[in-house]
């Protein structure tokens, strides 16, 4: 007897890889206490590597981190981290290290709510195939506030626009922009701050046909280089009204650095505990018996 799968439960849509999330920070030392030394997170040791900005990974995205007025992202990034004792006992040993910024930190039911010290909201995760996928260490979904009203809008930009599995319900947009990654919108009344520059990456697998619609629409913000375009506005497809503004970094999958393999340390090492062997960590779980 044949097998029969659901084979679009396996389809990713055009948009295949959410690689970075761009923020500036004016401090490159209290960067590196709160995102290496806190989170837990490994500095890009190839690319990026002066003291005017600073890529960290986290599994198979980052963190861009160039020096400057700071940026505050409109939302949560969230991450997977493993060992939530360790990440709680090394946020705690920067306390000292950050005060006087808007550091902070707290537990709830099912995550780490963390702040940095210039009030970017990041959301630590603990594992979860059945929630995550079987990632032990990533990126998991960046979450924007939205106004009320939007995200069917918004919802809609990113399947006909970018062709992105897309979906709204009960005030809240998802949109797959990689295997396991979300973009994600939710509404809420609170007031939201004037953009600030901020920005995402994302890949195509079709480069031309998304940039044709976007150039149509008048969306095209800037023509960076033959394997790379940008554009700001999320928009409702058929009026062209502006749902929401954040940079998009737009790439081929022919962009030199698609893909690219990112070194992961294993945070929970120091030089006191050191074995050999232990010093890398995966991102995925283990293969399964079978």
């Amino acid at each position: 007897m044949e097998n029969t799968y659901d084979r679009h439960a396996e389809s990713l849509g055009h948009v295949v890889e959410l690689q970075h999330v761009n923020i500036r920070v004016p401090d490159q030392i209290a960067a590196t206490n709160f995102y290496i030394s806190g989170l837990g997170l490994t500095r890009d040791p190839y690319l990026m590597t002066g003291t005017d900005n600073m890529w960290a990974n986290v599994g198979i995205s980052q963190f861009h981190l160039p020096s400057g007025a700071p940026q505050v992202l409109r939302g949560t990034t969230a991450l997977v981290l493993p060992d939530r004792e360790g990440l709680l006992r090394r946020l705690a040993a920067q306390r000292k290290n950050l005060a006087g910024t808007r550091f902070d930190f707290r537990e709830t039911a099912d995550a780490v709510e963390t702040t940095c010290p210039w009030g970017n909201r990041i959301r630590v995760h603990a594992p979860d195939a059945a929630r995550f996928g079987r990632i032990t260490l990533g990126m998991p979904y960046v979450e924007f506030d939205v106004a009320p009203g939007t995200t069917p809008g918004i919802a809609r930009f990113y399947r006909e626009i970018l062709q992105a599995p897309a979906s709204a319900a009960g005030g809240v947009a998802r949109a797959l922009v990689a295997n396991g990654q979300y973009l994600v919108f939710r509404e809420t009344d609170a007031p939201q701050p004037a953009y600030d520059g901020h920005h995402i990456q994302i890949t195509l697998a079709d480069f031309g046909g998304p940039h044709a619609r976007l150039k149509a629409a008048g969306l095209i913000s800037e023509e960076s280089n033959p394997w790379q375009y940008r554009f700001l506005d999320i928009v409702e497809p058929e009026t062209g009204a502006v749902l929401f503004r954040v940079e998009h970094e737009v790439r081929s999958m022919t962009h030199p650095l698609y893909a690219r393999p990112l070194v992961n340390r294993n945070a929970a090492i120091n030089n006191r505990n050191y074995m050999p062997g232990h010093e890398a960590l995966a991102h995925a779980m283990p293969p399964e018996a079978g």
